[in-house]
């Protein structure tokens, strides 16, 4: 599907994830913000083909970006799935940008929520954020939630 195609039944709220721990944490709050709001749920994850500077000799065969994405997406999605009780909770995997995606689903939905920090590494470097794209590009309220902090193992506290 592509980011100009319309997903049927996006209004709501809508969160990305990719597997990361701030994206796990922006899920759980999705999850309340739609049962708070009485809304349903979209989550989406996305995939694209990489880029490489040169030629490559082909996929190795049985690769399936896609089937990997939903099985990623698939993961996230069982522990709150429990918790998200009376709500409507969808789950959609596409192809293309994140950031793009995101934008295009934020012009049906009520509030749009993603992690601060995902999967990016140099990608996310040349392309820049996701969060940073929707905050300045999304059609509705967006919500950009970092993970949370873990505790010492020593047992002090920050302060």
């Amino acid at each position: 599907m592509s980011t100009t195609e319309k997903t049927q039944g996006a209004e709501g709220v809508v969160v990305g994830v990719d597997g990361s721990a701030s994206s796990q944490e922006a899920l759980k709050w999705a999850v309340r913000e739609a049962e708070l709001r009485g809304l349903p749920l979209l989550v989406v994850t996305t995939w694209e083909y990489p880029t490489s500077f040169g030629m490559m000799p082909g996929w190795p065969e049985g690769l399936d970006f896609g089937a990997d994405a939903k099985h990623v997406l698939d993961e996230m999605v069982a522990p709150v799935s429990q918790e998200a009780g009376a709500i409507e909770l969808r789950t959609q995997v596409i192809e293309g940008h994140p950031a793009l995606v995101l934008e295009d689903l934020s012009k049906e939905a009520a509030l749009i929520v993603v992690g601060s920090r995902g999967h990016g590494g140099f990608a996310g470097l040349l392309l820049g954020s996701v969060s940073e794209h929707l905050a300045a590009h999304a059609h509705c309220p967006a919500l950009i939630v970092h993970a949370a902090k873990k505790e010492p193992s020593d047992g002090s506290q920050h302060v």
